[in-house]
């Protein structure tokens, strides 16, 4: 089985979760990571599950990632789960996260949502991410995984 993972990433934060997330699904999909900019939407015809990471900007992900779920076609039979990174503030509580607005995308374009979208948590705007959360990611990853089952 395959997976696509694609994700935008300003300060390194993101990219290191979506590989984190790679590496815990390795074993049981063959997967391929690719930043947003260089994501070809017609990939998604052979992919079985489709990950989508972003920052959280403003409540919605990046623009890179905003413009590539434009692209993307109808997902019909394609597995979908989305994540992102973000910081706790109440301002980012007024807005939301990137994660819920990515997943719902996806789920209008047909997708079948697997797990809930996650959210990853880092120290500042910058990050870096907060102790344990790549474990969390890969944890999470395990959760796609078990739905798999």
């Amino acid at each position: 089985m395959k997976a696509l993972i694609i994700y935008d990433s300003v300060y390194g934060n993101t990219e290191k979760i979506a590989r984190a997330v790679a590496e815990a699904i390795t074993p049981s999909y063959e997967v391929k990571v690719v930043q947003a900019g260089e994501a070809n939407p017609s990939e998604l015809a052979s992919t079985d599950l489709l990950i989508v990471g972003s920052p959280t900007h403003a409540g919605r992900p990046t623009p890179a990632i905003q413009d590539l779920l434009n692209k993307v076609p109808k997902l019909q039979g394609i597995n979908i789960a989305a994540f992102d990174t973000r910081i706790t503030t109440k301002l980012v509580r007024v807005f939301g996260y990137a994660a819920g607005r990515i997943a719902g995308n996806l789920k209008r374009k047909g997708g079948t949502l697997i797990v809930s979208p996650e959210g990853f948590f880092v120290t500042g705007n910058k990050g870096p991410l907060k102790e344990g959360e790549l474990e969390r990611a890969a944890g999470w990853a395990k959760g796609i995984l078990e739905s798999k089952k």
